[in-house]
């Protein structure tokens, strides 16, 4: 599996409140982190408002590409 490394920054009150629950669970912060992104991709991807937002977003970047002459 391809994978990304990625630096995140957030407030000092949500990295300590972060890493208490990860080492509550007993899970490095990475895989809490992951864990809770494929959680909220999971629920997007279950939204019809989102998937109605995505292919509008689809649809108007495709057109700047035509309009680049990038795309047919």
């Amino acid at each position: 599996m391809n994978q990304r490394a990625m630096s995140l920054r957030m407030p000092e009150s949500l990295a300590v409140r972060l890493g208490a629950i990860a080492r509550t669970d007993g899970v490095p912060i990475s895989e809490f982190v992951r864990e809770a992104i494929e959680s909220q991709i999971a629920l997007r991807l279950s939204d019809e408002g989102f998937k109605e937002r995505l292919k509008k977003r689809i649809a108007e970047d495709r057109e700047v590409w035509r309009e680049l002459g990038v795309e047919g």
